[in-house]
């Protein structure tokens, strides 16, 4: 491997982890040490369990500190020489101890127990994030000025960004991502992209990947990326929802079944199980103080607690797919997501929350449609409709409250993250949407 990546002009390889902020965290080897590295790992403090967006240390009942080291191990299934970023490899990292066992907040590898622990069912998901970003400059007073301008999803759009998006596509497939679609979007300065579905922990190791070459390529452009989850307060932002399908060896789950909209048992209850922890979930996959700027009414966003056929300001949305496709296309699209989160914690809490509710055989309530903010709040209470939590405090109030999660993730895992949010949460109550957007526009 190493003789191959040499003759490919590789001099250094990334290893990257994510934190419970949502920020991707690297320690870089020289070519010739990643023999030493996938045997050995190398060091990482674990104080970067509590860290904040804003890299400032909190500590939490277990995690947190200037004590300790871990050793991050590449994964060389997943090492690819970087497309947009000559002389470069990367491979997503695995922590383990000093001492050799798995580090027990080790996300990724909850991420992969999740999968394990579906097989063990006999239940097989496939996933994909979307990815939405903006693509502007920095002006002189840091303001943020759009790469393009025009219509939402339209042509003159894209005219404006062609060779941008012709070199990413490129970028990625040289990468070993097939992408399915991309168009410009319809927020300020917004694209989007999707890549095929893969196993979950692979989906999370695939948005880290497009989301750098995202980045690369629009420096290499004269822009900057930003994918965070809010541009402009007041106006839409940026999501990473989140695709899934299910499957055992008769076949889908969400398809051939005489369940709501052709489910069988076990698909409907395995949505009702992510549908009831929604509001935990949230922390997990938006819970940043940004998060909740993009998080209103009205904006396909998806911040109900609800779920409908293609019903895009529901929370969980469910695609048939079209006639004749659906055994394969048949999937949910939990909307609330966004690029704050830690990629590899959304894939494991939703297996966690589906597979709860495939154990307690739970059901689905009546699907949802249209909008429900034009409702009156009786019939929105009616329908069993609920707003999910509207601020970073009250969404880590949600997730601690989780046995689910808490006991899915295990203890020293669940407090970390509930700690970063409820500091997040805490140290930002009072700042301005101007203020927050400029402090975050840049993190992811």
């Amino acid at each position: 491997m190493v003789r191959r990546l040499h003759a490919e002009g590789v001099e250094l390889v990334a290893l990257t982890f994510v934190d419970n902020a949502g920020t991707t965290r690297v320690k870089t080897v020289p070519l010739r040490r990643l023999a030493t590295a996938a045997m050995h790992g190398i060091g990482a403090s674990p104080c970067f369990e509590t860290f904040c967006f804003d890299d400032v240390m909190v500590r939490g009942r277990h995690l947190g500190g200037p004590d300790g080291d871990l050793r991050l191990v590449p994964d060389l299934s997943r090492l690819v020489r970087l497309a947009a970023q000559p002389g470069w490899a990367w491979a997503p990292a695995d922590k383990f101890t000093q001492d050799g066992p798995r580090f027990v907040a080790c996300q990724r590898a909850f991420a992969a127990r999740q999968v394990a622990a579906a097989a063990e069912r006999g239940l097989h998901l496939r996933m994909a994030f979307e990815t939405e970003w903006a693509l502007g400059r920095v002006a002189a007073g840091g303001d943020f000025v759009p790469a393009f301008d025009g219509p939402g999803y339209g042509l003159i759009r894209l005219e404006q960004v062609a060779d941008y998006a012709r070199a990413l596509v490129g970028a990625l497939a040289a990468q070993g991502l097939v992408v399915e679609q991309f168009h410009p979007e319809y927020a300020l300065a917004q694209l989007e992209l999707s890549v095929a579905p893969n196993d979950p922990v692979g989906a999370a190791d695939d948005v880290i990947l497009v989301r750098h070459t995202i980045r690369r390529l629009a420096a290499e452009h004269g822009w900057r990326a930003s994918l965070a989850p809010c541009i402009e307060p007041g106006g839409a932002g940026s999501g990473a929802h989140l695709h899934v399908s299910v499957r055992d060896e008769a076949g889908s789950l969400l398809a051939g079944g005489d369940g709501p909209l052709g489910m069988r048992p076990p698909g409907e209850a395995f949505l009702a199980g992510v549908l009831r922890e929604l509001p935990a979930l949230i922390a997990v996959g938006a819970g940043n103080p940004a998060s909740f700027l993009r998080l209103e009414p009205s904006r396909w966003a998806g911040v109900w607690q609800a779920w409908g056929h293609e019903a895009r300001e529901a929370a969980l949305r469910f695609v048939t797919g079209t006639t004749g496709t659906r055994d394969e296309a048949a999937n949910a699209e939990v909307k609330c997501f966004d690029a704050t989160a830690n990629p590899y914690l959304v894939v494991g809490a939703v297996i966690a929350a589906g597979l709860a509710g495939v154990a307690e055989e739970l059901r689905l309530p009546e699907p949802m449609a249209d909008d429900p903010a034009l409702l009156p709040a009786g019939e929105r209470d009616a329908a069993g409709i609920r707003r999910l939590p509207d601020s970073p405090g009250a969404a880590a109030e949600a997730l601690a409250k989780s046995t689910v999660l808490a006991e899915a993730m295990g203890p020293e895992l669940h407090d970390a993250l509930v700690t970063v949010r409820r500091a997040e949460g805490e140290r930002f109550a009072g700042t301005a949407p101007a203020e927050l957007v400029a402090l975050t526009r840049w993190r992811w």
